[in-house]
């Protein structure tokens, strides 16, 4: 077999750039679609986990149009996954078993505890609080099915 002249990888991480930043447009119209909030949280754990930079740099560019879309502080959630992927993920997959808790887990600690700590640092610089949408236990549901197919 013999090497493609172009490199595909950094034309298939453009392509995902282009479907978040439209999907993530379409999600705010229509509230049904979930803004896949917990995926990128998983999918940067795993790729900070195979020490792949670019696509960690990929997923840190959607978070922040994710942030900029609904009006979080910029860099909060890179810096929140960041603390939660050193800190608190070893906890988890030492004290649970079963691999579908572990995901669940990841997606309420993806929106659940975003949201607590978009709180404290809201406190913490006296910013507006941030609001907790009613949908938010439908789109942990739906993002955790989308996380088991992972």
């Amino acid at each position: 077999m013999q090497r493609s002249i172009f490199n595909q990888k950094p034309l298939a991480l453009a392509s995902y750039i282009i479907f978040f930043i439209i999907y993530e447009s379409i999600s705010n119209i229509y509230l049904i679609l979930p803004p896949l909030f917990g995926v990128l949280f998983v999918l940067f754990m795993h790729k900070v986990k195979q020490d792949d930079a670019l696509f960690v740099f990929t997923i840190a560019f959607c978070l922040m149009v994710y942030e900029a879309d609904k009006g979080y502080l910029a860099f909060s959630s890179i810096v929140y996954f960041s603390l939660i992927y050193k800190f608190v993920i070893p906890k988890i997959v030492k004290n649970f078993g079963c691999e579908a808790c572990i995901r669940f887990t990841y997606i309420l600690l993806a929106y659940v505890g975003f949201y607590l700590f978009s709180l404290l640092v809201s406190s913490a610089f006296d910013l507006e609080e941030p609001l907790l949408s009613n949908y938010i236990i439908y789109y942990i549901v739906i993002e955790f099915f989308l996380v088991s197919m992972l």
